[in-house]
């Protein structure tokens, strides 16, 4: 395996760590949105990852197995929005009601951390690669 490759798996990972939070900021910013461009309440959205083979050509067994991320495409939740009775609201029914996105700040909260540790776990890779690099480089000293 090539440094190379490291990097690249490693650098995958950043990228499709910082989409997922950039997705769920976006997902905390809007949870009380009720019109959008499109029409109705904000929709939240999720980070669909897909596995790509790193490298090509004659590669041996184990190199064939690695795999980095990249994110496929970004989707909409599907789930109803909520109905809250709110009937001073200026996007209110005529019953008074309210839809709003379906966002839970709980499950939003946990998708975010979770993608900072991940994205944590990447710039350590980077980090000890760069140890590695530095170190074969004062053996030739």
């Amino acid at each position: 395996m090539k440094i190379s490759d490291i990097v690249d798996i490693a650098a995958s990972g950043l990228s499709a760590q910082r989409a997922r939070m950039t997705v769920t900021a976006s997902n905390l910013a809007n949870a009380e949105s009720t019109r959008t461009a499109e029409g109705g309440p904000y929709r939240r959205r999720d980070v669909v990852f897909a596995a790509r083979p790193v490298g090509g050509g004659f590669r041996g067994e184990f190199d064939r197995a690695l795999r980095s991320v990249e994110v496929e495409r970004v989707v909409q939740d599907h789930r109803p929005p909520v109905s809250r009775y709110e009937p001073g609201h200026p996007d209110a029914n005529s019953e008074g009601y309210v839809s709003l996105p379906h966002v839970e700040p709980v499950e939003e909260y946990a998708n975010m951390l979770s993608a900072s540790r991940s994205f944590e776990a990447n710039l350590m890779v980077l980090h000890k690669v760069r140890e590695m690099a530095n170190a074969a480089l004062r053996i030739g000293r």
